[in-house]
């Protein structure tokens, strides 16, 4: 038979009704000072339990809390509130992971001779991609036909690597029949989407390199009215493959009245035409003004008409990139002068993962979609 034991605080009835007194008057005035102090309950309850005594953080000679220190005085990454478990640290974990990783993009520029496509991307990245590069002469043009090049470039920032591979298209728009130019460079992107759905659904996935395009540069010649034919039938062949961004070279070619003209004639094309370039996306609904603003500006230096170079100049007490000519000096950077600032906002600080996220999602999946259709049809 099993004994149960009773246990009682050892206080007669007289000293018991003495103890619940100074109880209720203790919790009425804890209360009270509560109140003034406009503490909730239960923060008033977790500041009085006894184990809030043992939770108080090691701080230092100033009295601030020792950081990466936990109440117990060993490694807290976070430790900034009592009330909060450390969720808020998630998207340092991701960071890191990422940073760690490592970051890839492609781009690819597309464009005829002349219209400064090396210098704008070594402008862009600060580089020095086509230190070999051969200039062919009339003659070589002639019989020349599209080729594919890759140059492949480590860029380090402030302890971030971005592992960037430029795509150029040398002969694109050359020949004297350039009705089959485009053909190039649409077979080298389906030739990355096939390659990267084979390493996708293969048996070893732990080390998929992503080589598809991530964007397109497609540069319009200055001297034209507009879109040409071979302009329309190059986006129009790879609007489902890849980003395309319109770029409108050699803007210091043009007064500021002409580059408005010839923007806007383009625009009238390729909204004729239905060419899907790339576009960007809107701003959430909590953004802030500035973030609306610079978002706005973006959306109209579409096409971004731009100026490469890479000499530096002194102008004004500063070193600015610029061209210099008898009538002026052309500043790379001055929104006044060229859209060159928005173009590598968009491009790099701001629209970078959009570009990767729209290539991954929408782009390589339409490709996936219509491949296992295919396949479902040849069943």
């Amino acid at each position: 038979m099993e004994e149960h034991k009773e246990f009682s605080i050892g206080l007669p009835d007289s000293g018991m009704e003495s103890f619940l007194r100074d109880v209720d008057t203790s919790l009425e005035s804890t209360q009270a000072e509560d109140k003034d102090k406009n503490i909730f309950p239960s923060e008033a309850l977790c500041s009085s339990s006894p184990l809030a005594e043992h939770k108080t953080r090691p701080v230092d000679d100033h009295g601030l809390p020792v950081r990466g220190q936990s109440h117990w005085g060993h490694f807290d990454p976070y430790d900034d509130s009592e009330e909060c478990v450390g969720i808020v640290t998630l998207p340092n974990q991701v960071k890191y992971k990422a940073v760690k990783r490592g970051f890839v993009f492609n781009l690819m520029v597309v464009g005829e001779s002349g219209l400064g496509k090396s210098t704008l991307v070594d402008t862009l990245f600060l580089t020095n991609l086509y230190m070999d590069r051969h200039i062919p002469v009339a003659s070589e043009k002639i019989a020349r036909t599209v080729s594919i090049t890759k140059s492949t470039v480590d860029i380090v920032e402030e302890g971030v690597n971005l592992r960037l591979t430029v795509i150029d298209t040398p002969g694109f728009g050359d020949a004297l029949d350039n009705r089959e130019s485009w053909k190039a460079a649409l077979r080298y992107v389906n030739q990355q989407m096939v390659k990267y759905y084979k390493d996708e659904v293969g048996v070893n996935r732990q080390n998929i390199k992503d080589n598809r395009v991530h964007c397109c540069l497609y540069f319009i010649s200055p001297h034209g009215h507009g879109l040409r034919p071979i302009d329309v039938k190059f986006m129009k062949a790879l609007e489902q493959k890849v980003n395309i961004v319109p770029v409108l070279a050699k803007a210091d070619s043009l007064t500021q009245k002409e580059t408005r003209n010839m923007k806007a004639k383009i625009l009238s094309e390729i909204h004729k035409h239905k060419i899907k370039i790339f576009q960007v996306p809107e701003c959430d609904p909590d953004d802030n003004h500035l973030h609306r603003q610079q978002d706005l500006e973006l959306k109209r230096s579409i096409p971004f008409a731009v100026v490469g170079s890479n000499t530096v100049i002194e102008s004004n007490g500063r070193r600015v990139r610029a061209r210099v000519y008898p009538w002026g000096t052309v500043e790379v950077e001055n929104p006044a002068h060229s859209d060159f600032v928005h173009l590598r906002n968009m491009l790099i600080c701001t629209h970078m993962q959009d570009l990767k996220h729209t290539t991954h999602h929408m782009l390589y999946e339409n490709y996936r979609i219509n491949h296992l259709c295919e396949n479902l049809g040849n069943m």
